[in-house]
């Protein structure tokens, strides 16, 4: 994104919202989970879908993302 020019920083944006001691009394400092790796094999017509959504590149990410849009939702049922 660098490199296309895409990235900004706007020295003069507002700082975040103050979290206060009480945030920071019950804060966990958590290591970042690697992922997996996993092999599947997807029905065609599956494939097929998220590749042309995503025109070939990024349909591995938007499988991911419905994966775990469904996770999240399924936790808060």
């Amino acid at each position: 994104m660098k490199e296309r020019g895409e990235l900004f920083h706007d020295p003069n944006a507002p700082e975040g919202e103050n979290l206060g001691p009480d945030f920071w009394a019950e804060a966990k400092l958590e290591p970042p989970r690697k992922p997996r790796s996993v092999h599947l094999k997807l029905d065609p017509e599956v494939f097929d879908f998220f590749f042309a959504e995503a025109k070939g590149k990024g349909h591995l990410t938007r499988m991911q993302n419905v994966l775990k849009a469904y996770v999240k939702a399924r936790r808060s049922a």
